[in-house]
């Protein structure tokens, strides 16, 4: 892929008419140029895309938390809300038409009892001359997509919460291991330079240095452990699940995956497409765009026609023997409102203007994301080899001042700090190798589109377990 391709420029049109309205809102986002990414791979990344790192226990997590997280569900919900509500606007491109019947009986000591009955019907409906009613319609469609894309960018997010907090178990778990091998390698020292000091061959102060490394190591123990318990923690409540309750079972077999090849970052053009937050900024603003119609609409008359048929009589049997029908048309014109109107149509247009410029900041925010994740994967593995030439270098300075140290010609003080050191840029390494699959985690949410979570319109989703 060319590294530098132009489009000469990028415009997005929203052209969405109001049927016969007077006036047609038009959105413009201009740009002069967009350039590739930085950098790009082969690899195409698929809807599901944490199943690249090729992780059985991984997979069952996500889909785990796909089916019983109650931020998830709460979003299908307000999608449900946002397609009844679609379905309400759409209600009134037809007539409202009402039945009434009612049924009395009276006693009097004059005539008697007596009775009467009614029944009627009643139908009014708005003629849409100006498209208000249309425009009111389509802004709650483009409410629902906003909805919907809501709903794939928080599973989207989801499952980047889940990936993240599975790594961050392994690297958790790698680091308790790390501590306890290192807490013995200490204790281990310890050991003979206690043996030493009997011998007479050491001091005391050498033995207490040790001691003090050794209870570090511990505390570094004590510090592993308590972030692998948080972190358990943090997946269960992810997939719905009582803290206590869940227990994510490790293993010495818990080690990070191979950092899959770099995938394809695409066009910039195609990323707008595919992002669903972007998606859901764009059916904000095409919705803001249909308020403002139906607030132009609301300044020009509005017609509506009424019809009734209806019947009476002082008994059943002749109740249907006598019908009354009637037909009206009713023109309501605005006159003087004290300016309302105009203010509304004044707020519906901020409002639109508003949703243009968050659509833009949402288009240039997702680019940022892809290069800010390309950029630190890059400079992360270059910040891993060097640590790793570091490591080399500091296990290199152990081993001769230690051998220095026993030969009787160097400083224990020496020995400590390369030991410290050379310990320390383990656990550094274990921990900044976790940053460089956090930075590939975001770059694959930067570039995902929206995936299938599961849920179906047929189907509610079950709540977790109770």
């Amino acid at each position: 892929m060319e590294h530098t391709r132009y489009f000469t420029t990028f415009i997005v049109l929203l052209l969405l008419s109001v049927g016969c309205s007077r006036e047609t809102s038009q959105v413009l986002f201009p740009d002069e140029s967009l350039e590739d990414f930085s950098h790009s791979g082969e690899m195409e990344i698929p809807g599901r895309w944490w199943e690249v790192f090729d992780d059985k226990n991984l997979n069952g997590l996500v889909d785990s938390a796909l089916n019983a997280n109650y931020d998830l569900q709460t979003a299908w919900y307000r999608l449900r809300e946002a397609e009844a509500l679609e379905r309400q606007a759409q209600s009134s491109f037809f007539p409202q038409i009402d039945a009434s019947g009612s049924g009395q009986a009276v006693d009097s000591d004059v005539s008697g009892q007596s009775e009467r009955f009614e029944l009627g019907l009643s139908a009014s409906y708005e003629l849409d001359l100006w498209g208000k009613i249309r425009s009111e319609a389509r802004a709650q469609s483009f409410r629902q997509q906003a909805s919907f894309y809501d709903f794939q960018a928080t599973a989207l997010l989801l499952s980047g919460q889940v990936v993240r907090g599975w790594f961050d178990l392994l690297e958790a778990w790698q680091q308790v291991l790390l501590a306890r091998e290192q807490r013995q390698t200490n204790e281990r020292m310890l050991e003979l330079l206690q043996s030493r000091y009997q011998n007479g061959q050491g001091n005391l102060a050498d033995v207490l240095r040790q001691q003090q490394l050794m209870e570090s190591t511990r505390e570094q123990e004590i510090v592993a452990e308590t972030r692998l318990q948080v972190v358990q923690n943090s997946l269960s409540v992810l997939l719905g699940e009582q803290p206590q309750k869940q227990k994510i079972v490790s293993s010495d077999s818990m080690t990070f995956p191979e950092l899959p090849p770099l995938p394809d970052t695409g066009l910039p053009a195609e990323l707008i497409h595919r992002r669903p937050d972007i998606q859901r900024s764009l059916a904000s603003l095409k919705a803001s765009d249909q308020d403002l119609a139906s607030s132009i609409s609301n300044l020009f008359p509005r017609i509506s026609i009424s019809a009734s048929l209806s019947t009476d009589a002082p008994n059943a049997e002749d109740l249907f023997d006598n019908w009354v029908r009637s037909l009206a048309g009713n023109v309501l014109a605005p006159v003087f409102y004290g300016n309302r109107l105009q203010a509304e149509k004044d707020q519906a247009e901020a409002v639109r203007n508003q949703r243009i410029y968050e659509y833009g900041q949402a288009v240039l925010s997702a680019f940022q994301d892809v290069e800010d994740a390309l950029i630190r994967e890059k400079q992360q593995q270059r910040r891993l080899q060097s640590i790793e030439k570091q490591y080399e270098l500091a296990r290199g300075t152990t081993n001769q001042v230690r051998s220095a140290y026993f030969s009787g010609v160097g400083n224990y003080l020496d020995v400590l700090d390369a030991i410290n050191a050379q310990q320390s840029l383990r656990r550094q390494y274990l921990s900044e190798t976790l940053n460089l699959l956090r930075y590939r985690i975001d770059l694959y949410q930067a570039l995902a589109g929206g995936f299938d979570s599961g849920f179906r319109d047929e189907d509610d989703p079950k709540p977790g377990k109770q």
